[in-house]
């Protein structure tokens, strides 16, 4: 395992959009990075993962793709100065990117929390039609064992944990881990960095939800809150804005040209402007983003 950071450097890069097919062969490798308090920022492979180490025990959100379980495991344990698994391990949706590690630790012990939308997801054979992806039910040790429906709050190592579902975003289960004492947002996927979501129709997810989740997130917070995407490097509330501020001038965009009686493949070819054009130049370019958000529509 490499040792400690306290910068991004290099990781975030590497994270910072998600890569959906198998993680390729090679040693799977963790970055740890001290946010604040008994908080830690890990990146492997796949979704972004926070650690709460203290006299607790230890807390992850997410756990990343299967490969790269045990160096999260590893990680964590070199944190708390132990071998076990954490005690809980919470999930903000479904995805394989974010859940992929889920058995791993559901073996070891961890207990694993997560909407009750996930739990059915995960648990029944689903296609994600837009990556053309049939995905079978996952192993009884990955699936949670303790589900809510609204939300639910942990007290775990001094801080307040806040777990809110926020319905039709990214998918129908997604959930934002808000630390109180420590200021600190986990977006899951409702948030990638500097980017052009994934909004998973086949998930529930929706351009429009994901739209308000922003506004009610951003209302929320302040400019001393440490912001977690879902994919990319730590942010602040400025980078949210921006992100909220690419999808409400886009969404705009795209819904009054479909108004108009352009069709999508027109939209796609006429394009967005320039200013967008780094947005796309990562796992979801323009023209898939276009699609999501008039099959939100």
């Amino acid at each position: 395992m490499k040792p400690l950071m306290s910068t991004l450097a290099g990781a975030c890069l590497a994270a910072l959009i998600p890569n959906f097919a198998v993680a390729e062969e090679a040693p799977p490798e963790v970055t740890v990075t001290p946010i604040a308090g008994p908080l830690y920022f890990l990146q492997g492979r796949g979704g972004n993962v926070v650690a709460s180490v203290g006299e607790d025990g230890a807390l992850i959100i997410d756990s990343d793709y299967e490969a790269y379980a045990p160096a999260h495991q590893a990680a964590v344990a070199e944190l708390a100065g132990g071998e076990g698994a954490p005690k809980f391990l919470l999930n903000t949706h479904w995805h394989f990117d974010h859940t992929g590690g889920n058995a791993f630790f559901g073996e070891r012990g961890s207990v694993i929390v997560a909407h009750e939308n996930i739990y059915q997801r995960m648990s029944t054979k689903q296609n994600i039609k837009a990556l053309g992806r049939v995905t079978e039910p996952s192993p009884k040790p990955a699936l949670p064992v303790v589900t809510y429906g609204d939300a639910i709050a942990m007290h775990f190592n001094g801080d307040t944990i806040e777990v809110q579902h926020y319905p039709t975003s990214h998918t129908d289960g997604d959930s934002i881990m808000f630390f109180a004492a420590e200021n600190v947002v986990h977006m899951g996927d409702t948030f990638f960095y500097d980017r052009f979501p994934f909004v998973d129709i086949s998930s529930g997810g929706n351009a429009f939800g994901l739209i308000k989740t922003i506004e009610t997130v951003l209302a929320r917070i302040d400019d001393k809150t440490v912001v977690v995407p879902g994919h990319g490097p730590l942010t602040d509330k400025a980078g949210l804005a921006r992100y909220h501020n690419m999808l409400v001038t886009t969404t705009g965009q795209i819904t009054a040209m479909l108004d108009e009686g352009m069709s999508v493949t027109d939209i796609a070819a006429k394009g967005l402007g320039d200013e967008w054009d780094s947005w796309g130049s990562g796992f979801i370019d323009e023209g898939r983003f276009i699609t999501f958000v008039a099959s939100s529509r």
